[in-house]
């Protein structure tokens, strides 16, 4: 039996879940791809020195020397800044899933696989939470509605049934997920660090994976 017969592509990663990965950005012409990179880099500079809420658009388009017309038409708000400034960390994420070593990438059992997961992603959370706060709740609940929140559940979903079999996998996933949200991690961060989130979703986790469970 082949990759293609398991629906797998290369060393054990889903052939669905590539498909959940968006495809190459569209070619730019020279010049927009530049104003895309410069405004890029202002509104990381800004949010990186102000914080995400206390940046404006305006300051933005000024920091960046480019028009609030321009600004406006290529990101449409704050959020769609904040999607673009996390599409690359998240392509990374997602590369390392499916491609890269196990226990994150294929080649583990499915409960190491999640834990994996766990850690690797609640790193990314909690060295970005701004951004994904406005990413994830500009408009109210855009988190369940993007692209990449689609691409965890799905990973999440496969390694359930195969750690649980007979079990709502699908509804799993997103138990799991739920704790990882940004808006959640925000407001329980003065009594759930990063490190109590970690420990609590391991617990979870090998409950629900844990040989000889009801």
């Amino acid at each position: 039996m082949n990759d293609a017969d398991t629906g797998r592509v290369g060393p054990g990663a889903p052939g669905e879940l590539l498909n959940l990965l968006g495809g190459e950005p569209p070619r730019e012409r020279a010049d927009a791809a530049r104003n895309r990179q410069k405004v890029l880099a202002a509104a990381a500079r800004l949010f990186e020195k102000n914080g995400v809420t206390a940046v404006s658009m305006d300051a933005i388009a000024a920091e960046a020397g480019v028009g609030k017309g321009t600004l406006f038409r290529r990101f449409g708000d704050k959020s769609g800044l904040a999607v673009a400034l996390l599409d690359e960390r998240e392509r990374d994420l997602q590369q390392r899933i499916i491609y890269g070593p196990a226990p994150l990438g294929p080649g583990a059992p499915a409960g190491e696989r999640i834990l994996a997961f766990v850690d690797a992603y609640a790193g990314y959370l909690y060295g970005h939470l701004d951004l994904l706060r406005v990413s994830e709740t500009s408009p109210s609940g855009a988190r369940y509605r993007i692209g990449a929140y689609r691409f965890w559940h799905r990973h999440l979903s496969i390694l359930l049934a195969e750690a649980r079999p007979g079990s709502d996998a699908d509804y799993l996933a997103h138990a799991v997920l739920a704790p990882l949200a940004a808006e959640v991690a925000t407001a329980l961060k003065e009594e759930c660090d990063a490190a109590r989130t970690v420990a609590g979703l391991h617990d979870l986790v090998t409950a629900l994976v844990a040989p000889g469970r009801s």
